[in-house]
C-alpha cells in the first residue's frame, strides 16, 4: 500500500508540474505541448469535432477559454429564448429521420444523447443548451482543457512532420503546437457601423433585458434580424413606440426558407406595425445616418441638475436620427458632439423618424474574431458577407492557410443565406464532412462508402430521401455521390458538392467511365407566394417546377471543373449535368408514391445506366430467359444467386405450346419428373422482390 501511495504521489507531482509554467514567465519557452489536432473552442462545433476525433482515437485537445462548454449561450440570445426547433414527437421511431426535426442535438453513437433530455420545449430556454453540451462532453469523455485563452496563433513550417503546422499561445505564455488547427470559436464580436453619433448607441450585447427599463420610452433599433426583433418583442408591452431601421426590408424565414431570417416566433412587431399601433419598420443606409442629441434637453438638464437630484428618476436625453449629409455643420463619424441645432429645417416635415427617441440600440449581429491570428495564419475575410466571416474552401479549409479548418457558425460563408450551415442543425453535418476529409488526407482512410448492386440503387435512394437528415438540413450543400461501376455502384453519403472538382483527392475514390450521380435536396427556383394559392406542385410530370424542398438527381459522365462550378447557372447548386431528375415535392415530405416518385425515378436511372432496373417475379424472369437473348439485369443476378423459378404445370405446358420443349418428352409434367425434389413448393413462382414495379 505504501508503494502504491508513493507511485500515486510521484504521478500527481509529474501531472501538476506543467501548471507551474502557467504563472512562471521564465519557463514559458519550454512549456510547449504538441497534438496532432488542436480544436479551438468548446462550443457545439468544437465538441462535435471532438466526438469524431475521439471515436477514431486521434491525438487531439479542445481548448476553451471559459470554465465550461457553450459559453456563448450563457449570454446569447439576450432574452434567453432559442429559436431552434426541438420537435420531440414526430410519429416516427427512426433516429435519423427524427434528427430532421431536432435542431439542437449533436451527433454521436449514443442514441439517447439528445437535447430532449434537458428540455421538452419546442423553443427551449438558452440556459438549457450549455447543460446539454456539458452532458455531451462528460458522457463521451472528450478531452477538453478549460481556462485556456488563446491570444495569438501563428503558422510554423517546422511544427509538423507533415509540413505546415500552427502554434497557439495562451494567456500564461504556454504554447500548443499542432499539425491541424480546427477553429470552432463561433461568431462573438458584435458587428458595428461607424457614423456621426454612433457612440450614443447602445449595443445588443450590453442592453438591459428587464422590460421595465423601457417603460414609456421611444426606442429605435438598428437592424432587422432576429436579435433586433427579439429585442423589440421583449419591450413591446412597455415601450411607447419601437422602430426598426436598416438598409434592407425585413426578410421572413417562411418566405426565403433561410433559417437566419426573421422567424415567426419573434415577429409580433409586424402585427403592431401593419395594424398601426405606433411601431414600424423603415429602410435606409446605416453609414449615412447621424444620431444627435437634443441640446435643449441637455441645457435644461445641466442647469437644474441639483434640483432634479431629489427626484426618483431623471429623464433620458432625447436622440434624433437624421441623414449626415443634411447636417449644416457635420462633426465626423463616431462623434456625439452634434446636437439638435444642426438639424435641417425640414427635418420635421413628414420625415418618417422625425420624433425623438429615448434609446437607440444596435442589433446588427456578430462577426468572426480575426485578431488572434497573425499574418502567417490569418484566413482572409469573405467579401460576400461584408468581411464578417473568414473565407474558406468548399471543404472548409481556410483559403491560403493549409491545415487550418473553420468549423461551425464561422464557416457559414460557404452557404450564407442559402442553407443552414451557420446553425447547429446544419453544421453538425459539415463538421462530420470535414472529419472525413481529415481522415482521407492525413490517415489515408477513404470516405466511407457502401457497395451495392445497381438493382438496389432505387430502393437505396428512396430510403435516403425519406430518412437522411444531413442532405435534408444542409440542402444544396451536402449531397450523396453514387459512383457507377457497371452492375455495381459505390454510395458515398453527404459529400460537400461544391468540392466536386477535388472529389478524387478528398474522398480517395476515382471515377469510372460510367460517370456518377449526385443526390441533393433543394428548393425550387420559381419564387411563389409561400402561403398563396398554387404554391405547391403536385403533378409529377412538372416536378421541375416544385417550389418547396424536394430531391434532385444530377448525372455526370465526367467530373465538373472549377471553371464549370464558377459558371454554373444562376441559383443552381451544381453545373448543368448531362441529365437531371426532379422528384416532385410532397406535402408530407414522403417520397414513396409508386406513380409519382418510384416509377419516374426508376426510368431516370435506367436512362443513365442503360439498364433495365425493373424487379420481376421469378416466372417473368423465366419467360424473359426463353424469349430474349439478354434477360433483364434483375433476372441475371437472381440466377447467379440460384434464385431460379420453381416449375409448375402451367409453365411446363406454356413451354411446350411455344415449341421450346420436345414433343416426345418422357414426362408430361413436372409432377412426374423424378429429378425434382419432393420437398420443393409447387404452389407457384417464387417472388424475389416485395415490390412489383413492372408497369
Amino acid at each position: 500500500m505504501k508503494v502504491m501511495d508513493s507511485c500515486l504521489l510521484i504521478f500527481f507531482t509529474l501531472l501538476l508540474t506543467p501548471v507551474h509554467s502557467f504563472t512562471d514567465g521564465n519557463n514559458s519557452q519550454n512549456s510547449t505541448r504538441h497534438h496532432d489536432y488542436c480544436v479551438l473552442g468548446a462550443g457545439p462545433a468544437g465538441l462535435q469535432m471532438g466526438n469524431f476525433l475521439s471515436r477514431c482515437q486521434r491525438d487531439y485537445i479542445i481548448l476553451e477559454r471559459n470554465s465550461g462548454p457553450g459559453s456563448f449561450f450563457k449570454i446569447y440570445p439576450r432574452h434567453r429564448k432559442l429559436i431552434s426547433i426541438n420537435k420531440i414527437y414526430t410519429g416516427r421511431r427512426n433516429r435519423e429521420f427524427n434528427l430532421r426535426h431536432d435542431w439542437n442535438s449533436l451527433l454521436s453513437d449514443k442514441p439517447d444523447l439528445l437535447f430532449q433530455r434537458v428540455s421538452q420545449e419546442l423553443y427551449p430556454d438558452a440556459d438549457d443548451f450549455p447543460k446539454y453540451l456539458s452532458m455531451y462532453e462528460k458522457e463521451l469523455g472528450l478531452k477538453v482543457q478549460y481556462g485556456v485563452d488563446i491570444g495569438k496563433i501563428r503558422a510554423s513550417d517546422s511544427a509538423s512532420p507533415r509540413g505546415r503546422g500552427y502554434i497557439l499561445a495562451d494567456q500564461h505564455g504556454l504554447e500548443y503546437t499542432c499539425s491541424v488547427l480546427l477553429v470552432g470559436t463561433g461568431m462573438w464580436d458584435p458587428q458595428k457601423v461607424q457614423f456621426e453619433g454612433s457612440d450614443l448607441v447602445e449595443g445588443y450585447e450590453s442592453i438591459p433585458v428587464n422590460p421595465e427599463e423601457y417603460k414609456d420610452q421611444a426606442v429605435l433599433i438598428l437592424g432587422k434580424g432576429n436579435s433586433a426583433f427579439e429585442t423589440a418583442q421583449s419591450i413591446l408591452g412597455r415601450a411607447s413606440r419601437v422602430h426598426l431601421y436598416s438598409p434592407n426590408p425585413v426578410r421572413l424565414a417562411w418566405q426565403t426558407h433561410y433559417v437566419g431570417d426573421l422567424r415567426a416566433v419573434n415577429n409580433e412587431l409586424l402585427d403592431t406595425y401593419q395594424l398601426k399601433s405606433l411601431d414600424g419598420l423603415v429602410e435606409g443606409g446605416l453609414e449615412e445616418i447621424a444620431i444627435i442629441r437634443n441640446n435643449e434637453d441637455e441645457e435644461k438638464h445641466s442647469g437644474i441638475q441639483k434640483k432634479r437630484s431629489s427626484r426618483k428618476k431623471e429623464k433620458r436625453v432625447q436622440l434624433y436620427l437624421t441623414l449626415a449629409e443634411l447636417l449644416e455643420h457635420p462633426v465626423g463619424k463616431n462623434s456625439s458632439n452634434v446636437t439638435a441645432t444642426n438639424l435641417p429645417v425640414y427635418h420635421n416635415d413628414n420625415f418618417s423618424l422625425r420624433r425623438p427617441y429615448d434609446r437607440v440600440i444596435r442589433c446588427l449581429g456578430f462577426r468572426f474574431n480575426f485578431s488572434i491570428f497573425d499574418g502567417s495564419a490569418r484566413p482572409p475575410s469573405n467579401e460576400g458577407t461584408r468581411g464578417r466571416f473568414p473565407g474558406v474552401t468548399a471543404w472548409y479549409e481556410g483559403r491560403g492557410t493549409p491545415g487550418l479548418f473553420v468549423l461551425g457558425a464561422a464557416a457559414h460563408s460557404r452557404d450564407y443565406r442559402s442553407s443552414a450551415g451557420g446553425f447547429i442543425h446544419g453544421f453538425r453535418y459539415t463538421v462530420r464532412a470535414v472529419h472525413k476529409v481529415l481522415e482521407q488526407r492525413y490517415h489515408s482512410i477513404p470516405w466511407p462508402a457502401t457497395r451495392i448492386s445497381v438493382i438496389q440503387l432505387q430502393s437505396w435512394l428512396l430510403r435516403r430521401v425519406n430518412e437522411a437528415s444531413g442532405p435534408y438540413q444542409m440542402f444544396g450543400v451536402l449531397g450523396d455521390i453514387i459512383l457507377l461501376r457497371g452492375s455495381q455502384c459505390e454510395y458515398l453519403e453527404e459529400f460537400p458538392i461544391q468540392a466536386l472538382p477535388q472529389f478524387p483527392s478528398l474522398s480517395g475514390y476515382k471515377l469510372s467511365k460510367n460517370g456518377f450521380l449526385v443526390l441533393i435536396l433543394q428548393y425550387g427556383l420559381n419564387r411563389t407566394d409561400s402561403l398563396g394559392p398554387g404554391r405547391a406542385e403536385s403533378e409529377w410530370t412538372r416536378a421541375w417546377r416544385s417550389s418547396f424542398l424536394h430531391p434532385v438527381l444530377y448525372y455526370y459522365d465526367t467530373l465538373p471543373t472549377e471553371n464549370d462550378m464558377r459558371h454554373r447557372p444562376a441559383g443552381w447548386p451544381l453545373p448543368r449535368p448531362k441529365a437531371v431528375h426532379h422528384m416532385v415535392e410532397d406535402f408530407l415530405t414522403e417520397w414513396d408514391g409508386p406513380i409519382s416518385h418510384s416509377q419516374p425515378l426508376r426510368r431516370f436511372l435506367e436512362h443513365c445506366l442503360h439498364t433495365d432496373l425493373r424487379a420481376f417475379y421469378a416466372e417473368s424472369c423465366f419467360r424473359y430467359s426463353l424469349t430474349h437473348r439478354k434477360p433483364p439485369l434483375f433476372c441475371r443476378q437472381g440466377y447467379l444467386r440460384n434464385h431460379g423459378v420453381i416449375g409448375n404445370s402451367q409453365l411446363w405446358h406454356h413451354a411446350r405450346e411455344a415449341g421450346l420443349m420436345p414433343g416426345d418428352q418422357e414426362f408430361a409434367s413436372p409432377d412426374m419428373d423424378p429429378l425434382l425434389p419432393n420437398y420443393l413448393n409447387r404452389a407457384g413462382a417464387s417472388v424475389s422482390s416485395s415490390m412489383n414495379l413492372d408497369f
